[in-house]
């Protein structure tokens, strides 16, 4: 499916070691197939080969490719932490945490539990669940009024 005729690009942003990345990674393509252009943007070289082997369709890693990559997108998809300046040990830097919030691109986040971050209201679920309703509930919410 396609939406207005072209494929939306969602870009899945992850740090560290990338398994969340590739994680959402894995149940996008279940879902959707090759129906969108997935692109894995990696605050290091180890997070996108880990988010490249889940079959994101491109990848880049580091401050810049992220910042000039996410006002491109349709769809931005992460964990919290994305948005934290200084997050996942440094590895979110300011500037790839500004470019992201101020990135039009729906942002669909999640609460995972970061050392001096609370978020009060939501109820604390494992990662798979996340994913979950991540992908089949939020992401598929809004492509259907895209």
């Amino acid at each position: 499916m396609t939406v207005g005729g072209k494929k939306l690009r969602i870009c899945i942003i992850d740090g560290q070691g990338g398994g969340i990345g590739a994680a959402l990674i894995r149940r996008l393509k279940e879902v959707y197939q090759e129906e969108h252009d997935v692109i894995a943007l990696g605050t290091n070289e180890v997070a996108t080969a880990q988010m490249m082997k889940a079959r994101a369709n491109r990848g880049a890693s580091g401050e810049n490719a992220i910042v000039q990559t996410v006002p491109t997108a349709d769809v931005i998809l992460g964990s919290l932490s994305i948005i934290v300046a200084n997050a996942m040990m440094g590895e979110v830097t300011p500037r790839i945490a500004e470019a992201i919030t101020s990135a039009p691109a729906l942002k669909i986040l999640l609460p995972l539990p970061r050392k001096g971050v609370e978020i009060v209201g939501l109820i604390p679920e494992p990662l798979p669940h996340q994913v979950e309703k991540a992908i089949t509930g939020r992401l598929k919410e809004f492509l259907k009024h895209v």
